[in-house]
């Protein structure tokens, strides 16, 4: 996504492209981060889920 974040920068520096195209580039990368992210914390807690169910826990 980087790729296309430096892509929209470098057309809108040679007047290809508005800047709000650059924010939304940005945007939809800080986007897919979050959704990336949120991915990740989803997985986790299944795990620890798991091993709850497992019979593990914290005491």
């Amino acid at each position: 996504m980087t790729e296309a974040i430096d892509l929209s920068i470098k057309l809108f520096k040679s007047a290809r492209a508005e800047y709000t195209e650059v924010l939304l580039t940005q945007r939809e990368a800080l986007d897919y981060k979050i959704e990336i992210i949120e991915t990740k914390r989803d997985q986790l807690l299944a795990n620890v889920k798991i091993c709850q169910a497992l019979g593990g826990g914290w005491n």
